[in-house]
């Protein structure tokens, strides 16, 4: 796939996590920092571990790698799955 600077992709991340107080807003600062809001974010808590999917619809491309980079050095979190294929739609 081609990740030219104005290609947006649809990704979603699916985390696991040890379950701590300030885990979420640690998990979206990455987005802040690039003056980015996911479409979605979910939680569930299953004993001592916390799953959670975050998703944008159309994310800048060359983005992707770099979030997904900042989610996996946040201290907590065990795994990270990243589910990704072409934006339908353009961002204005």
């Amino acid at each position: 796939m081609s990740e030219d600077m104005n290609s947006t992709v649809f990704v979603r991340f699916l985390l696991d996590a040890d379950t701590a107080p300030g885990l979420l807003s640690r998990l979206l600062q990455p987005y802040a920092k690039r003056d980015l809001v996911p479409d979605r974010m979910w939680s569930h808590r299953s004993g001592d571990t916390l799953h959670v999917e975050i998703a944008m619809e159309a994310m800048p491309a060359e983005v992707v790698h770099v979030v997904e980079g900042n989610l996996r050095q946040v201290v907590g979190v065990r795994t990270v799955t990243r589910v990704m294929r072409t934006c339908l739609r353009q961002v204005a």
